[in-house]
């Protein structure tokens, strides 16, 4: 995996890999029309989950909460809960590592600012608390996990635990060895030049940027009010709230992966368990930050209840409704957003996906919101990339700001664009289109 020229990892190999079903990609690929999908992915790992929704999977519980002890919640993006589960199996001897995303020990060498690594002690896992919007892969813990054995767990995004999965079904020493994956519920993936514009945004180049913490934590402020943060080499820092950059607005999506247009899997289906923020009131509104969790293992259902009783953690059951609640704008971008798209004529390989192509129940505006953050994604990528090589970040900025206020116009309702769209999509409606 190699990182393209609009900061996105991408496969390098031979053209047959895509179209040979012989090759060992095309089946552990998550996007191969090849390999087996979500369904059939649970049903061969997930087989005993008591409950199963449309939208969530199979599933055993679904909570609500966040950790009580140490500071697990305030070190961590949201409630604190997948550290603490991770650490938690660690500490019962159920795994030997963890492998996760931490930042890159030399960001300037290696080219990226975070990365895959396994931990295998409490400090170093504790240090890959919170979230990272920005490319990894997998390839070199999962060949420390080939190579070394033990048991261990994995923390990844819906298609990064699918991928996973695949692995397993194909090489037994790593289905042996990978004894849980802890998923995490995903809008989409980001490429490394949003860092890179947030810091254009603060007045600086990426080339200065030590750490970037995308979501800084305070108490006093709603948890779903994005605070970003560069640590620079000289260790001085720059802060920007998302609602101020250009491209901070998450929905419309700049930057986004092209991959993530064709992902209907939002909260991690195949994995034991898997985590999300709590985006409902009274929770989003609580700086502190609030997990929402679905369990599909037996074994770490019974770990949460053991310390719910010992009150280390702090989880109230909730019901599906609720779950999806949280998840409400991503459900209908993979799902609603997906079967739209899938009736779009495609060129290349179509992935193979659970939800069928058709567009009939969508009104006029829904399907306009769709075509611009389609349209964002794709240009985001090319005009950064010109305004890189022009050394002119102000081009790729003036664009952005413009585009947004385009697609919030649309989406929201807002000023001059909100009032033109109304005006189109009640013509286009009226029409029959």
């Amino acid at each position: 995996m190699e990182l393209d020229r609009y900061g996105q990892l991408r496969p390098i190999g031979p053209a047959r890999w895509l179209r040979d079903r012989n090759s060992g990609f095309s089946e552990i690929c998550p996007f191969s029309p090849f390999a087996l999908d979500e369904n059939d992915l649970a049903a061969e790992y997930l087989p005993f989950t008591k409950h199963r929704h449309q939208l969530l999977g199979g599933y055993t519980g679904t909570f609500v909460g966040h950790v009580e002890e140490d500071d697990y919640r305030l070190s961590g993006s949201s409630g604190g809960m997948v550290t603490w589960v991770a650490a938690e199996l660690l500490r019962l001897g159920l795994v030997d590592g963890v492998a996760h995303v931490k930042e890159s020990n030399d960001p300037q060498t290696e080219g990226r600012l975070f990365r895959y690594s396994l931990s295998r002690n409490m400090s170093d896992l504790r240090a890959g608390a919170k979230s990272r919007y920005y490319p990894v892969e997998l390839s070199d813990v999962l060949q420390i996990i080939r190579e070394t054995p033990g048991r261990y767990a994995v923390v990844g995004i819906p298609c990064f635990i699918k991928a996973v999965r695949l692995a397993c079904m194909r090489e037994p020493v790593v289905r042996e060895r990978i004894a849980f994956t802890l998923g995490l519920f995903c809008g989409h993936m980001k490429s490394a030049r949003m860092a890179e514009s947030f810091a254009w945004q603060m007045g600086e180049v990426i080339e200065q940027v030590e750490r970037f913490d995308y979501r800084m934590k305070a108490p006093e402020r709603p948890a779903n009010w994005y605070r970003a943060q560069l640590t620079l080499t000289n260790g001085k820092t720059r802060a920007k709230d998302w609602w101020h950059l250009a491209d901070g607005d998450w929905g419309a999506g700049f930057f986004q992966n092209s991959a993530c247009n064709f992902c209907d899997d939002v909260v991690a289906e195949t994995a034991d368990i898997a985590f999300g923020d709590a985006w409902k009131e009274p929770y989003s509104s609580d700086g502190r930050g609030t997990n929402v969790i679905i369990v599909r293992s037996q074994a770490l259902l019974d770990i949460l209840h053991a310390a719910l009783d010992a009150k280390r953690i702090a989880l109230d059951p909730v019901d599906a409704d609720f779950v999806v609640a949280t998840q409400a704008a991503g459900f209908r971008q993979r799902r609603e957003g997906l079967a739209f798209r899938l009736t779009w004529p495609r060129l290349g390989i179509r992935p193979r996906k659970r939800v069928r192509a058709g567009s009939h129940d969508l009104t006029a505006q829904r399907r306009l919101i769709y075509i611009i953050r389609y349209g964002i994604s794709f240009w985001s990528h090319r005009v950064f990339l010109a305004a890189r090589l022009l050394h002119r970040p102000k081009l790729y900025i003036s664009w952005a700001s413009a585009a947004l206020a385009f697609y919030q116009g649309v989406a929201y309702g807002r000023g001059l664009v909100g009032r033109l769209a109304r005006r189109l999509c009640l013509t286009g409606s009226e029409g029959g289109t």
